[in-house]
């Protein structure tokens, strides 16, 4: 299946993040060339840095909602394939900046555009299970109700993007796919106060500080680890079934928030668990687990790395990085 992949030229959006530096190291074993494109208003060169110099691999430092710097970067090469995961992302910064998720719009529109203009094969774009705004069934699936709160705009800007994604390929016939992402975990993310709990709680564990909860811990995620979406992300690029479709992305299975915490005490050897609670914030969501038949039907995948062992390790990771290993 990987076959296609040989030779051909995949621009990734938001290369030097998490997911984009591991999509990155995937695509290039699986002999692909990869340019991967980051702005680095949260990306890192230190994620990438290991993939300089390697066959293949180019870093251009732009803006993926410049219409001009995106241009420039299709006009400067062939490209046969695009993964969109450029974003504004972090609850922390949604909450201080909003208005700046709505960038992300252009980005999409141009991105789109020069795609088609371009010749691109197909376009995989990261939204997210925020589509589903508060959910009112359990599981969420795809064709299920959306309850998005007007006030939330990184959920309205990833359904935006889907609706974008989706129309050009039933108006133009550029191929596309959306891929609801649940909560990816794993070695990389950020564990800053503007990152995601996983890693924020292994920092402060790491630490020996108290893990800080929002709300009374018993709101849910579904969590996936990072190898996982990464299959799955590289089979929505390579299925013809998957066009036109937005896909959840997930396990299927939901943890509250204290057990992750708890998981995550254990893993540090912290014998007494005392978190830090905190009133819950106004943009989170209380329960989130998906619907994931299409992801099986579509993409013929499903996790195969269960909490507990992508926990442990994105521990070991975390860990090696605070001794300086």
């Amino acid at each position: 299946m990987y076959e296609e992949l040989k030779g051909k030229t995949v621009l990734v959006t938001g290369g030097a993040g998490f997911i984009g530096s591991h999509l990155s190291e995937r695509l290039l074993r699986e002999g692909a060339s990869v340019v991967g494109l980051d702005n680095l208003s949260t990306g890192k060169l230190e994620n990438v840095a290991h993939l300089e110099g390697q066959p293949g691999y180019e870093f251009v430092r732009a803006d993926a909602n410049s219409l001009d710097e995106l241009a420039a970067v299709f006009a400067d090469r062939h490209v046969d394939y695009v993964f969109h995961y450029a974003a504004f992302v972090g609850v922390k910064n949604v909450i201080e900046r909003p208005l700046e998720v709505f960038k992300d719009i252009d980005g999409i529109k141009h991105l789109l555009m020069l795609a088609r203009a371009h010749g691109v094969r197909k376009v995989v774009f990261s939204s997210s299970s925020e589509a589903y705004g508060e959910p009112t069934q359990l599981p969420e699936r795809e064709d299920g109700h959306l309850n998005v709160n007007a006030n939330d705009p990184y959920g309205l800007t990833k359904l935006v993007g889907e609706n974008m994604v989706r129309n050009y390929f039933l108006r133009y016939g550029l191929r596309g796919t959306s891929l609801r992402f649940f909560n990816v975990y794993g070695p990389r993310q950020n564990a800053s106060a503007y990152g995601f709990v996983v890693g924020i709680f292994m920092k402060k564990a790491l630490a020996r500080e108290k893990m800080t909860i929002f709300g009374n811990g018993t709101a849910t995620r579904d969590f996936v680890y990072i190898d996982d979406n990464i299959e799955a992300g590289i089979r929505a690029l390579l299925s013809e079934k998957a066009d036109g479709h937005a896909i959840n992305v997930g396990s299927g299975r939901q943890t509250t928030i204290v057990e992750l915490a708890e998981k995550v005490s254990k893993l540090a050897g912290i014998e007494r668990f005392e978190p830090d609670y905190q009133p819950e914030r106004s943009v989170e969501v209380r329960y989130r687990c998906p619907d994931i038949t299409k992801m099986r039907e579509l993409l013929d995948f499903a996790p195969t790395v269960n909490l507990d062992e992508g926990l442990k390790r994105t521990f070991e990771w975390y860990k090696s990085k605070e001794s300086g290993q």
